[in-house]
């Protein structure tokens, strides 16, 4: 697989499992007063659009998009209900939250500055927005620590 193709699977596989978690989130704190729910809600929103966007750029390119395996996402949900149980107050779920945007913005900050001249302009645009949308999340989160 070419360094594009990479890319772009490393965009839908990581925005594919922030959805699946955020949205695992969100249904752990149904019925429950959180005032994150909100910023959950449109983080779900905004990782869902990544989603589409490198999903469909892997199918114009003839690529079947692939999801992370059961186990990741087993262990996610296993992970999201023990802590919601354990502590579900803002600043804990900010700091879950946070923990997993940061190990996919180191991840997709290492792809973004190795990115070679064979990626096309606008999957390099996707993978830096991507980048943009785990960093600004981030910082926006930290209000709730």
């Amino acid at each position: 697989m070419n360094r594009q193709c990479e890319l772009i699977e490393k965009i839908y596989k990581d925005a594919s499992m922030g959805r699946f978690s955020t949205q695992k989130l969100l249904e752990n704190l149904k019925g429950k007063d959180n005032k994150i729910v909100g910023d959950v809600e449109s983080i779900f929103e905004e990782y869902s659009s990544f989603e589409e966007k490198a999903k469909e750029e892997l199918i114009s390119q003839n690529k079947q998009p692939e999801e992370e395996g059961n186990m990741a996402k087993v262990m996610s949900s296993m992970g999201i209900f023990k802590e919601v149980l354990t502590d579900n107050s803002d600043a804990a779920i900010a700091d879950l939250l946070i923990q997993g945007l940061s190990m996919g913005e180191i991840e997709m900050q290492k792809r973004v500055d190795s990115a070679s001249d064979d990626i096309n302009k606008d999957v390099l645009k996707l993978a830096k927005e991507f980048l943009k949308f785990q960093k600004k999340t981030q910082k926006d989160l930290k209000k709730y620590l």
